[in-house]
């Protein structure tokens, strides 16, 4: 038996409320929200944060590979997937790499793992936006998903992947050059007449593949950026359209590559032993797939279930600050000069710090340090230290400032100094906060963020966020 041993969604903080966009232009916009990656988050960013929270529910069990799918990478001529790699700590002997460049490199990312013989993370993450006042500014979103896909002697396998068909052709639904800020997309009634006869023989064939009948189905997941396209894709696979699942789109968009998994995730908080889930992916194609819960699944609790995520969202996020984000609208910084770009080498010799958050505990006192040291606070010790993972440790703010003259995308600057339960004392910056709402006492956990951009070098390392009730 192989499928999945474990997954994890993770949806950003804040949402758009689509209201805003038409208020402010006078077109665009509609009903609901969207979910919006912050200013320091981006597709890398949010596919760590969403392979932490899988791990918690992987059983200990370490991936021989790491698959990293996104069509919005942040990198181009250097691997992305590396920096999940060094966020989670991982042995250097687990391959870490890229599929990227469309949607529809989570199935290429899926299939090799599937139909692979050893436990695989595959993670799938977008940040998408459209042209101001678009269809697909409204209408899209920004998530993460990952996937633990194992057989069942490397731990329980709580979806059974039955197998499933593809169809591929090629025609000019959506594209975007490198460079680009947004995707340009051909007339909807094209789209829509090249895909449904692609569904129609991908469902025909993974039936048969399978031995299934589409009453054997009970919930289908039917994802795509071609909006008109997925709607009518249920009737082209000739299922019930009574069983397929709310796509989540009026709470948070079309989050693009990982959409299809960020739904799946939301079936399966809910599911229970002996269904047979049916996905429709349609991206350059369509592929058709079958997983059926196992037993297991009665015991699998996960850590951030879709709906706790959706109900927790800050949707007062104003227009011209997500334009801002998405680097639409050009605003004057503070007057402080432009930040410096991290160097290679002290980020390489540093490596387990700077992305796993990695301290040190002095082995006679007890005492951690942050950043790790050679010499103890306590006792004077020298280097005889041993590491300590902080990441998912939770802590206290023991005091704050708001700074409103550092460099920000996204000013203030909130400064915290926090106490880890079990020791350990840390200045860092709060984010998904306001500057209003912090005070001493409230508790934090740690986040992977971007901290900045410059010289075309992302700055990645560890910020606080208040934590979740």
């Amino acid at each position: 038996m192989r499928g999945i041993i474990a997954y994890g969604a993770y949806l950003p903080y804040f949402r758009l409320q689509k209201s805003a966009i038409s208020k402010a232009l006078g077109t665009g916009g509609g009903r609901g929200t969207r979910s919006v990656a912050s200013y320091d988050e981006d597709a890398t960013s949010m596919a760590v944060e969403v392979s932490r929270i899988l791990m918690r529910n992987a059983g200990g069990i370490v991936p021989s590979s790491v698959y990293f799918a996104t069509a919005t990478p942040p990198y181009l001529d250097k691997t992305n997937a590396t920096v999940i790699h060094a966020a989670l700590d991982l042995p250097s002997y687990v391959f870490a790499g890229d599929v990227a460049g469309s949607p529809r490199s989570v199935n290429a990312a899926l299939r090799a793992a599937l139909e692979g013989s050893r436990p695989t993370l595959v993670v799938a993450s977008d940040v998408r936006t459209g042209r101001p006042g678009s269809a697909d500014e409204a209408g899209t979103g920004d998530a993460a998903v990952a996937w633990l896909i194992g057989s069942d002697n490397d731990g329980p396998v709580i979806a059974e992947w039955l197998g499933g068909a593809s169809s591929t052709a090629e025609f000019l639904d959506r594209w975007r050059q490198p460079g680009w800020d947004y995707s340009r997309v051909w007339e909807e009634r094209f789209g829509e007449h090249a895909y449904l006869p692609l569904v129609t023989e991908a469902a025909t064939a993974a039936f048969k593949e399978c031995q299934l009948e589409p009453s054997d189905i009970d919930a289908v997941v039917v994802a795509g950026l071609h909006t008109r396209a997925v709607k009518a894709a249920a009737k082209a696979a000739g299922v019930d359209g009574t069983k397929v699942a709310d796509d989540l789109f009026d709470v948070v968009g079309n989050t693009g590559t990982p959409h299809a998994g960020l739904v799946l995730a939301s079936v399966l908080d809910k599911a229970e032993p002996g269904q047979t889930i049916m996905v429709i992916h349609l991206a350059d194609g369509v592929d058709v797939g079958f997983y059926r819960t196992t037993d297991a699944i009665a015991g699998y609790t996960p850590v951030k279930p879709v709906a706790q995520q959706v109900a927790a969202g800050n949707d007062s996020l104003d227009y011209n600050t997500f334009l801002t984000w998405r680097g639409f609208l050009d605003r004057e910084p503070p007057r402080r000069p432009d930040p410096d770009a991290p160097a290679a080498p002290p980020s390489f010799r540093g490596d387990r710090w700077k992305y796993a958050f990695v301290g040190s505990k002095d082995r006679s006192t007890g005492a951690i340090h942050l950043p790790p040291q050679r010499v103890s606070v306590k006792g004077g010790a020298v280097d005889d230290m041993e590491p300590v993972p902080m990441a998912d440790v939770p802590a206290t703010v023991v005091t704050f400032t708001i700074d409103r003259l550092a460099y920000s995308l996204s000013p203030p600057v909130i400064a915290v100094v926090i106490d880890f339960d079990g020791g350990g004392r840390f200045q860092c910056q709060l984010t998904d906060a306001s500057p209003d709402s912090v005070k001493i006492g409230d508790r934090v956990q740690m986040t992977f963020r971007r901290l900045l951009t410059a010289n075309g070098i992302h700055n990645y390392f560890w910020k606080a966020r208040p934590a979740e009730s």
